[in-house]
């Protein structure tokens, strides 16, 4: 009967100690998927704050590029418009030009 006895009292430890086992797995399995879950949401908050960082520097280049490209093209226009065309020395230049 101590036998008996000793094998039973085994048996309720190892069972006690595999459930022990199992509670400690699911326990790091829940804590494992809290942690990941906790990352991803730092990681995807942190990657947006960046995009938006990013992409607002991209849109004040180009506001800068858009008015630089503007002030230049309008220098040019002026300049151009500034020039005087004479016409009747262009007509004698081309009559000569031809006439050779």
């Amino acid at each position: 009967m101590a036998n008996s006895n000793a094998l039973e009292h085994l048996l309720k430890t190892e069972a006690q100690a595999s459930a022990l086992v199992n509670d400690a797995q699911a326990e790091a399995d829940r804590r494992i998927l809290d942690n990941e879950e906790k990352n991803r949401a730092d990681y995807e908050e942190r990657y947006k704050n960046e995009f938006d960082k990013r992409k607002k520097l991209l849109d004040n280049e180009k506001v800068k590029i858009n008015e630089l490209y503007q002030k230049e093209l309008d220098n040019y226009k002026d300049e151009i418009s500034r020039i005087v065309v004479n016409n009747e020395k262009f007509s004698v230049l081309m009559n000569n030009l031809i006439d050779r």
